[in-house]
């Protein structure tokens, strides 16, 4: 099976998919396009939360007037994060019809299944790769089990319905999908998009569904691979069953790139998917995005809130320090912090960190030794513990990292 190392590099605006290249991670808008200055606030805050692309709606024309501006507001607030028009149904239009957004737009995500029916879909896709091909765009084939070419699904369960052994339609549901994408690459190429201006997706709703594709996929074609579970649902449900099936997949080298489609809660921010995304690739060793915290789960030896409200708050002072550290203090994003809670595992796990301090559980000497790179530096007491860590942490960063 080839892994990413083996796949073709996409260039999207600087940002490098496939190729070996580190795994990106992206997100989508939610707001009315239209809406100029609340999708540039949107894209911005994607982006400063660490979304290396960012793909927004243009379903109308009123949205393809917006593009050209959106892009020039990002560009005046120094904002350089690559934008991505999604087209469904009307692409063909919006894109001939609109040049600035076309060549204001990064890349293109073209759904077969929703470009036309017949020999109409084979003129509209044409219509779109030449456009992309003309202002030497990237696109990303991404095929949907939600929005499947019907004709193409239809034709692939008559074949199986005169074999003698029919497959289930689960599995005719994955070969559709499959083969909706791969066809609809070669038929990309074989206009003139070249194999690396290709990314490839094959979106299901189910973990194991997911799964079986993409390796499938990885066997049967070189192309740049973008991962992630559609629809995958609101809370810890949608975070769990995203996790579960992007460790499975990138833990085999599968995938170049992933977005978390988590939907999220009314009136919240949209950044959650993007930082899901971001401890997936940092749990799984692949990047390192914002220093690791240890915290023990605490037990009957962890009577006191003590650890775990100190945890909080080393958790949030890194949160709030990142923006500033990750171009202040390069490798910083590398440190991994332990706040542990008695002397069962506190002085180990403390001594594995770069910086570590291990609290008085139930019944023991209300002292906390603190370790750096192993070896004990000294012991907090007092009603101070808390702020005096902190200040522990902050100095180990600017003597281990120095100044960017």
């Amino acid at each position: 099976m080839d892994t990413n190392s083996s796949r073709h590099r996409v260039d999207v605006s600087g940002v490098t998919i496939g190729g070996g290249a580190p795994i990106v991670v992206q997100s989508m808008t939610n707001t009315d396009t239209v809406d100029i200055a609340a999708t540039v606030a949107q894209i911005k805050l994607l982006y400063e939360t660490g979304s290396e692309l960012v793909r927004i709606t243009v379903n109308n024309e009123a949205a393809a007037r917006a593009v050209p501006h959106i892009i020039d507001q990002l560009d005046a607030q120094d904002c350089q994060v690559p934008v991505v028009g999604d087209f469904h149904f009307n692409g063909h239009k919006l894109l001939a019809q609109h040049d600035a957004c076309a060549r204001a737009l990064a890349k293109y995500r073209i759904n077969p299944g929703n470009v036309g029916h017949g020999k109409k879909r084979d003129k509209q896709f044409s219509d779109m790769i030449e456009i992309a091909c003309r202002h030497d765009k990237p696109v990303r084939i991404g095929v949907n089990w939600g929005s499947l070419d019907q004709q193409l699904l239809a034709n692939m369960l008559t074949r199986n319905a005169n074999l003698a052994d029919p497959l289930s339609l689960a599995t005719i549901n994955r070969q559709a999908v499959i083969e909706s994408a791969l066809g609809s690459a070669a038929f990309a190429e074989d206009i003139g998009l070249p194999a690396d201006h290709i990314v490839i997706s094959c979106k299901m709703s189910r973990v194991p569904d997911l799964v079986d594709v993409y390796q499938t996929l990885a066997e049967r074609c070189r192309y740049a691979l973008h991962l992630g579970l559609t629809e995958a649902g609101m809370g810890d449900p949608g975070v769990i069953a995203s996790s579960a099936a992007l460790a499975i997949l990138l833990n085999q080298g599968i995938g170049d790139t992933i977005r978390v489609s988590l939907t999220p809660e009314p009136g919240a921010t949209r950044e959650r998917e993007v930082k899901v995304a971001q401890q997936v690739l940092q749990s799984l060793g692949l990047r390192s995005f914002t220093p690791t915290v240890t915290a023990c789960p605490g037990c009957g030896r962890t009577t006191s809130e003590y650890f775990q409200e100190l945890a909080r708050q080393i958790q949030q002072e890194l949160d709030q320090s990142m923006p500033a550290w990750k171009h202040q203090f390069p490798g910083v994003e590398s440190m991994k912090v332990a706040v542990m809670g008695c002397v069962v595992n506190g002085p180990g796990e403390s001594k594995h960190a770069n910086i570590g301090i291990s609290l008085p559980g139930t019944g023991e000497k209300p002292v906390a030794p603190v370790y750096e790179d192993g070896q004990k530096t000294v012991t907090l007491k007092g009603d101070n513990i808390a702020d005096e860590f902190i200040g522990l942490v902050k100095d180990y960063v600017e003597s281990h990292y120095g100044s960017g």
